[in-house]
């Protein structure tokens, strides 16, 4: 099966129906009032956590989700009915970023969890909503309101206990299909694996039952932490690992220096995050079994007593010390406190995140005058400028909001071209 780890989606929420204007005519009904219905609310997109999902596949073959709109109203005050949200299935572990801004709207880590990351449009109100003592007969209903629209990065992070980080061929495939039922492809070349593998590890004792979940992540490179190589979709799995087995290759066989390698790869690590950096970290010795591993260790032992970790002496291909490594590991997981997240937090949205009613006009290099906000936009898209009336309340809420005063302290003249939102027209004094 293909493991994708990274995807680009687009997803569009549903707009509100419209609002319906009418007026009732019944027998024996003199002079019906305004009986126009409100449109029903547009379908949210709802991402949602599924077990039977591991990548993300699916989503290379479907990029584009659309939220079903809300039903119109009717005549006799009939209320359209809502949408039903438009469901994403998603994997554990997936992060959702906006594509445009880069930020973190959702990071789904339990299966069940739930975000809703584009909000459906609300409905229309019917002309019945508008009758008050002034205006006992309005013609005019409000159009839905669009649905949200977002460009979306999806990421998926492994969630496993324990990270195996190393350079390639020092063995972490091996290990992992040593102590677990995972078999993972392995040979005698650089980067056998080019993506994550999980596996599901048992301690091992009669009476102990415990269980964890190791991730053999692709091999490291110098620069990984700028991107180079496998870069940061390897580092990208790294950061919610609770453990880091480090494993170098003791033997040297391939030239390589196990003491600069460790040394080497930590420094990615760092660059990359600090808060991995912190993790707690155990360094594996492997192949222990190949004549120059001995003197190697040696070193090693003095290096991880300089670093204050601690270290074992295993063969991967032999199983020697593999089982005392597993029940450290454990020890160490079991005795894991989480440090507290100070990174940027998940937003998911949240509609009173920025005000509605703050209006910023700005120019453009034509010249024109760009109204801002958020409640014009949305007055803008639902207002139906095709009814003299419904304009006649644009105009009055436009005011009331103190635009024009605004638009001549920015020194608007006659003529000039203001836009908001979709809508453009020529400034009249």
């Amino acid at each position: 099966m293909q493991f994708i780890d990274r995807t680009t989606i687009k997803v569009t929420a549903g707009n509100g129906g419209n609002g319906k204007s009418a007026f009732r005519r019944e027998k024996f009904v003199a002079k019906g009032g305004p009986s126009g219905g409100d449109g029903g609310r547009g379908a949210d997109i709802v991402f949602v956590v599924d077990n039977n999902m591991n990548t993300l596949l699916d989503f290379r073959y479907h990029r584009k989700f659309q939220g079903k709109n809300g039903e119109n109203g009717d005549i006799k005050n009939q209320y359209g009915h809502n949408a039903p949200p438009c469901i994403v299935k998603v994997p554990q572990g997936t992060l959702v970023k906006d594509a445009d801004t880069g930020e973190i709207l959702a990071d789904l880590t339990e299966i069940g969890q739930e975000a809703v990351i584009a909000k459906g449009g609300r409905g229309g109100r019917g002309n019945a909503k508008f009758a008050n003592s002034a205006n006992r007969a309005p013609t005019f209903a409000e159009l839905g309101e669009p649905g949200e629209s977002r460009n979306l990065i999806l990421e998926l992070k492994l969630l496993a206990d324990v990270g195996l980080v190393g350079y390639p061929s020092v063995g972490k495939s091996s290990l992992v299909a040593a102590v677990s039922a995972a078999r993972p492809e392995i040979a005698e070349y650089h980067f056998t694996t080019i993506t994550p593998v999980l596996g599901v590890v048992s301690v091992g004792d009669i009476d102990d039952e415990r269980t964890f979940v190791m991730a053999d992540i692709p091999g490291l490179i110098d620069g990984a932490s700028e991107g180079v190589g496998l870069g940061h979709d390897f580092l990208r799995h790294v950061e919610r690992t609770k453990v880091i087995v480090h494993i170098v290759d003791a033997s040297g066989v391939e030239g390589r220096d196990p003491v600069e390698d460790y040394y080497k790869i930590n420094k990615e690590l760092k660059i990359y995050s600090e808060k991995i950096a912190r993790r707690p970290q155990i360094l594996a010795a492997n192949k222990m079994d190949l004549p120059g591993a001995q003197e190697n260790f040696e070193r090693l032992k003095e290096l991880a007593e300089k670093e204050g970790i601690e270290i074992f002496p295993i063969s991967a291909a032999t199983r020697q010390g593999t089982k005392e490594l597993i029940q450290r590991v454990a020890q160490v997981l079991d005795e894991y406190v989480e440090e507290p997240d100070v990174e940027e937090g998940v937003k998911v949205y949240d509609a009173k995140e920025e005000d509605p009613d703050k209006v910023t006009i700005t120019r453009n290099d034509a010249g024109d005058f760009i109204v801002s906000s958020k409640s014009l936009d949305k007055l803008v898209a639902m207002t139906n400028f095709g009814n003299d009336e419904a304009i006649r309340r644009f105009q009055y809420i436009w005011r009331i909001k103190g635009i024009d005063k605004k638009l001549i302290e920015r020194g608007i003249k006659e003529g000039n071209t203001v836009r908001i939102g979709e809508m453009e027209f020529e400034y009249r004094d």
